[in-house]
Parts: structure tokens; sequence; C-alpha cells
């Protein structure tokens, strides 16, 4: 895992909040090199490589992989191996950072504006509320952006069933196997058996790219699919130029 240090504001000593994301060699060459030559935010950046130490990390990643790398796989829907590398690094970062909140971002992110800790307070975090995320209307959530409470009392059993999914195989007697979908299975069984609390950004929105058209779209874009190519999103209205 690899640490991106940004000086320390007067923000951050009120809350202390970090960024994590995932990559591989590949893809930092295609895209994930955006996220990091334009990241304007004030939070430290912890980001997990998958060519690097991430096995060495987390061996139940390389294992789940192991197992299942010769399932046929229809589509993205279905493809637990592709979308299994952010589920144990975000919530590897979930159970070992002792800190107030953490961001869970795709790498294929560009960032126009910086956000601050009144954002996060306004938007994203409330104390007794456990995650934040973009909901979507009769579809799963879009889950290129997380943000967990990390000291909810709920947020690290959320984490540890999250990986128990993987662990145990069990994503695979879902209707999907994406982890968007596997997001929303665990955090909704947490709201029904645990009465647990949680922030829909997007008010479950009828957009299918929902943060082009959300409050966070103006700091930055998620750039998924094919907008990769042109590193922007055609959606968001507050989209700059093309980001080599």
């Amino acid at each position: 895992m690899d640490w991106h240090g940004t000086s320390l504001t007067e923000e951050r000593t009120e809350m202390n909040i970090k960024v994590v994301t995932t990559y591989n060699n590949e893809l930092y060459n295609k895209y994930a090199h955006r996220f990091f030559n334009t990241y304007n935010w004030p939070f430290e950046i912890m980001s997990y490589n998958e060519d690097k130490n991430m096995f060495n990390l987390i061996p139940e990643c390389k294992n789940f992989i192991d197992r299942n790398a010769n399932r046929q796989v229809k589509n993205f829907r279905f493809d637990g191996v592709r979308f299994c590398y952010k589920v144990y690094a975000y919530t590897h970062a979930m159970l070992n950072e002792n800190i107030d909140g953490l961001i869970c971002m795709d790498a294929d992110c560009v960032f126009y504006k910086p956000i601050d800790i009144n954002f996060i307070k306004n938007h994203l975090h409330k104390d007794d509320h456990m995650m934040a995320y973009m909901g979507r209307y009769m579809l799963y959530s879009e889950c290129g952006f997380l943000y967990f409470n990390l000291q909810h009392p709920e947020t690290k059993n959320f984490a540890r069933e999250m990986q128990e999914m993987y662990n145990q195989d069990k994503i695979y007697k879902l209707n999907e196997y994406h982890d968007s979908f596997v997001w929303d299975t665990v955090r909704k069984q947490f709201e029904k058996n645990r009465g647990v609390k949680n922030i829909d950004i997007t008010n479950n929105s009828k957009m299918e790219h929902a943060q082009a058209g959300s409050v966070l779209c103006k700091y930055y874009d998620h750039c998924k699919g094919d907008r990769k190519i042109l590193g922007l999103s055609p959606e968001n209205k507050h989209k700059t130029k093309e980001t080599k």
C-alpha cells in the first residue's frame, strides 16, 4: 500500500479523514494517473496497488481470486473477481485505520475542486449514521464513491461481513456478483437487522450516472466505463476539458 500525504490543515485536526483507492500498473498508465495528478483534496490518500504488496497485506484477496478465476463470466454483473480488489482494499482500510472517516473512490476519477470538513459534515457524515452511498432508483447503487464513519459501532462489523461474502464465496449465491450489488446487499441487511442508518447522497437518483448529477459533481468527475477514454463525463455539467 502506498501513502500519498498532503500538508495538514486546521480542518484535518478537527476530523481525521483519509481517501482510499486501488489500481494496478496497467490501469495506472491508462487512467489512474489522472486521479493522482489532479488530486487536490486536503486528505491523505491510501492506495492499494494490485501489482505491489496488496496480496501480502491481504492474502484472502489472492485466495478468492485463485478459487474463482476460472468461473464463466457473462458480463460485468457476474464478474466477482474483477471487482473484488476494491472490496478487500476498502475493508482492509476500514478495519485497520483509527480515523474518523474513510472516503473510498474508484481510481478512474478526476478532481476539480477541494472539499473540506464542512462539506463532509453537511453531506456525508452524521455521528449516528454508518455510511454514505449513491443510491439509484430501481438499480444497484453507484459505488464508485462510498463514505464510512469509522467511529460508528457497526462499521467494522460491516467490513467483516463484506469480507466474509468473499472469503466464503457467498457472493455467488446472489443475483449479481459485482461489488455494488454486494455492498447494497450487506448494507440493506444491516439496515433491516441492526437498525443501522445510512445517508443516500443522491436520494435514489434516476440518473444512470448518479455521481454526475450529485452534490459531488462539481468537486470531481467519476469517469466510469467508456468515459475513461476522455477523462470526463458528458453528463457532468461541471466537466473540464480532457485531462491527459
